[in-house]
């Protein structure tokens, strides 16, 4: 199959891919909504939902690959996301493997245009047509389903991490209700100064640890104790909010139980 890529231009991939390695936690996880999981033959180490991936050999963390083992698993496609791991398919187009990457999305429904694309490209689009359409029906149903708050988010990503513009949470927290305080800074994800965020009037944290995270509740607390905030606080499982597959709808149905406990 010849197609024509934005960033990499055409290139030859197979017709039905059989031995896929993915790299990216959102393709692992659209495969499998898509059916297609036992197609997978290697994974990254960050690529452990759903439980089905995890007999899998760990081919690489998020950047960085161990590349005797994925030669030794003869994939004819390998599946990356854009974002940070733009030097990684640089790489691996230049090895010489099959590989494609799917598009960092700008909001929710770019999360569907990814399913609907993956399927395309294995040869089920019907499949996808189905999944994404019960998607589109989800994240419907939660329209202005909150109550306006503004909202301060805090992603543990080795260090706080919040959104900005042009953010797939940016917008789902938007669809919700919410005000993100920092939706207008013009980058979709950075470092917040953290002296500022009292400034913005938030009246919701929302914290998300790092996943498998133990007392995670306890470390937002303290967080804000340290701080000196006093919040309403919702804290996330863990890599929920950070996750773009299909997966994240489930955990946005979550988050809008949780804060409505927190809020009534």
């Amino acid at each position: 199959m010849r197609i024509v890529h934005d960033w990499l231009g055409p290139i030859e991939l197979p017709e039905a891919p059989e031995r896929i390695v993915s790299l990216a936690p959102n393709a692992t996880d659209t495969l499998f909504a898509l059916g297609l999981g036992q197609r997978l033959v290697g994974r990254s180490a960050f690529c452990y939902r759903p439980a089905g991936v995890l007999g899998l050999p760990v081919v690489s963390s998020y950047t960085r690959v161990r590349w005797e083992l994925l030669a030794s698993l003869e994939p004819d496609l390998v599946l990356v996301s854009t974002g940070v791991q733009r030097e990684l398919l640089q790489a691996l187009v230049e090895r010489g493997f099959p590989v494609y990457p799917l598009p960092l999305p700008q909001s929710p429904y770019g999360i569907m245009e990814n399913a609907v694309l993956l399927g395309a490209l294995l040869g089920v689009p019907e499949a996808a047509t189905q999944l994404a359409q019960g998607l589109a029906e989800r994240y419907a149903r939660l329209y202005r389903a909150l109550p306006s708050r503004r909202v301060y988010l805090e992603l543990d990503l080795g260090g706080p991490i919040t959104v900005g513009r042009g953010s797939y949470v940016d917008e789902a927290l938007r669809h919700l209700g919410l005000q993100n305080i920092f939706s207008q800074h013009p980058q979709s994800y950075f470092a917040p100064e953290l002296a500022e965020v009292p400034c913005r009037a938030p009246e919701l944290f929302i914290y998300e640890p790092k996943p498998h995270r133990s007392r995670a509740r306890e470390r937002a607390e303290q967080l804000m104790a340290e701080r000196g905030w006093a919040l309403p606080l919702v804290v996330t499982g863990g890599d929920e909010l950070a996750h773009y597959g299909p997966l994240f709808f489930g955990y946005l149905e979550r988050l809008v139980g949780q804060i409505r406990g927190v809020l009534d």
